[in-house]
């Protein structure tokens, strides 16, 4: 293959990777290009060549996919938060379902699985759904200030004056603050020189009741002319309850820090859910899509089964919005999370909504089981849903000693939601179905529940590997070097390439088919620096491609 940066090349697009670029083949190599939609035919300059793929840009659109639509954003093309606003929801929709199939059966190695239907978001629009939002502020090379969202794959800011997933509320709120700071220009923080004072813009909404929370995240208490931002708030943004600024002076990644200040109003905002009324907290977990979290719960009830006479364990627990809002056909609900704040609110929304058999405790899931076998209190059904990490092998091996009746498993990531269910089959748990739920329109995310069954001791559990259709190691199955890349971003405030990466592997002895990261033996490669490879080691033993 003669491809080289910069030649221009017909192309037709075939298919979608996980992340959202349109793929096609010239001459039988995979190019991959970004805004393109399957079924186009485009003329695509190459921006970017490697042994295996190359990535490229659109020139000329030649004949449009009868997916493609109009962008209704100005900011779509630089920004990172949508994905899919140049294609119709149905062509979306599509994609997402097929992304979790793909997942399951090449990650999982799981064949044949019942995979229901994606639910996707009934209402007329898919705009205004976002009821959370962490604005990134940041300053451009003559010191005005940034805010918007990060490009893709980045922490480079795109200012952006609106954002159509967020309400109304937010935008107004993003332009106060922008007139407050050309009045009073507070320092903004740096995240390479680790100085300054405001972070982010912080924004939630109630999207039943309406209340609005308003916070800035800053490295320090004391903001000047902060009294002036709050009074402009007030007079412009009648549904706003609560002001309050989120300490976070550490050197991280990490969007939020543990301390929370109310300078005005409540500590928290109120929302209805499922029939039920839930206080949140800036720290506490809340479904960002309110409507399609009613849609994905009723199904994650539905796979628990309850008929009133069970122990529903909830782990992950967060405020509580879905063991609470299956408390009514449960004997009891016990609740587990990690976050002390979440369990306190947790507990307030049990009492605000007079149910009186659910409990909470605050800590790990092993210090959880402990506790609840010493009140011989067993689960009949556990209900998980973790980050976008999925479980670690700790906890699924405390669900499985916990030896449940049955298991519905919420994720966020399809990726890592094969790997955790490949796993719990190996221990004796059947994949009885699998639904997608679409909570996040025009982004590439998709969540999915899953119903895990006890097998019977007199069951068996056929896997059928093709290792030929997966074309991965036994190893690489486990996490993706995207997947690690972010793990120690995420947990190390480090960006890694995929040649440290690399290199660490094969330090571990974990053998790649054909490694583009090696480079020309005559070049000079650079190793990887002692603080990246620890790094890197602690993402592999995350993943369990090495042992502890």
């Amino acid at each position: 293959m003669n491809l080289k940066k910069n030649d221009i090349i017909p192309l037709s697009i075939t298919g979608m990777t996980a992340d959202g670029l349109g793929v096609g083949r010239y001459d039988n190599f995979p190019i991959f290009v970004p805004l393109s939609a399957i079924n186009d035919s485009l003329m695509v300059r190459i921006v970017k060549v490697t042994k295996r793929f190359a990535f490229g840009r659109i020139e000329e659109i030649l004949n449009s996919s009868s997916d493609r639509i109009t962008s209704d954003c100005p900011y779509f093309t630089s920004c990172g938060g949508c994905t899919y606003r140049h294609i119709s929801y149905k062509s979306e929709l599509a994609i997402k379902q097929q992304k979790v199939t793909d997942a399951l059966s090449r990650i999982g190695a799981f064949k044949d699985l019942p995979i229901q239907a994606i639910l996707g978001d009934c209402r007329q629009s898919t705009d205004g759904y976002r009821n959370k939002a962490l604005i990134p502020l940041g300053k451009d090379k003559d010191g005005k200030l940034q805010m918007g969202f990060y490009a893709v794959n980045s922490h480079r800011i795109v200012d952006a004056l609106t954002c159509r997933l967020q309400p109304a509320e937010f935008n107004l709120a993003m332009k106060i603050f922008r007139e407050w700071h050309r009045k009073y220009p507070c320092s903004i923080y740096d995240e390479f020189s680790h100085s300054g004072l405001l972070r982010k813009l912080y924004l939630r909404k109630g999207e039943k009741t309406g209340e609005v929370m308003v916070g800035l995240i800053s490295t320090k208490p004391k903001i000047p002319q902060v009294d002036e931002l709050l009074a402009a708030l007030q007079e412009s943004l009648p549904t706003m309850v609560s002001f309050v600024v989120n300490i976070n002076p550490d050197k991280t990644n990490v969007a939020l820090g543990n301390r929370n200040i109310t300078l005005w109003g409540k500590d928290t905002i109120e929302d209805e859910l499922c029939g039920l009324t839930f206080d949140i907290s800036p720290l506490s977990f809340y479904q960002v899509n309110r409507n399609q979290a009613e849609i994905l719960y009723r199904k994650a009830a539905e796979y628990a089964g309850l008929t009133g006479n069970e122990i529903l364990l909830d782990f992950y627990c967060g405020i509580g919005t879905i063991g609470l809002s299956m408390a009514h056909q449960a004997k009891k609900v016990i609740g587990v999370e990690i976050i002390p704040d979440a369990i306190v609110n947790a507990k307030e929304n049990a009492k605000r909504n007079r149910i009186t058999n659910a409990e909470f405790i605050c800590g790990d899931a092993a210090q959880a089981a402990l506790e609840l076998r010493s009140q011989n209190e067993i689960p009949d059904v556990i209900i998980v849903d973790p980050p976008r990490k999925g479980c670690d092998l700790s906890l699924i091996e405390t669900i499985v000693n916990l030896s449940p009746k049955r298991v519905v498993y919420v994720s966020c990531d399809p990726a890592t939601l094969a790997r955790d269910l490949r796993i719990f089959a190996e221990k004796g748990y059947h994949v009885t179905e699998v639904t997608p739920v679409d909570m996040f329109p025009r982004t590439a995310h998709v969540e999915s529940v899953v119903l895990l069954s006890k097998l019977k001791s007199t069951d068996a559990i056929e896997v059928n590997i093709d290792l030929d259709e997966i074309d991965l190691t036994k190893s690489e199955s486990k996490a993706t070097y995207d997947e690690i890349k972010q793990y120690v971003l995420d947990n190390a405030g480090l960006k890694v390439s995929p040649l440290y990466i690399a290199q660490v592997k094969r330090k571990y002895g974990i053998i790649e088919r054909d490694n583009y990261n090696l480079g020309d033996s005559k070049a000079r490669v650079p190793q990887v620096p002692l603080e990246k490879k620890k790094a890197i080691t602690d993402a592999l033993r995350h993943f369990r491609m090495i042992d502890n």
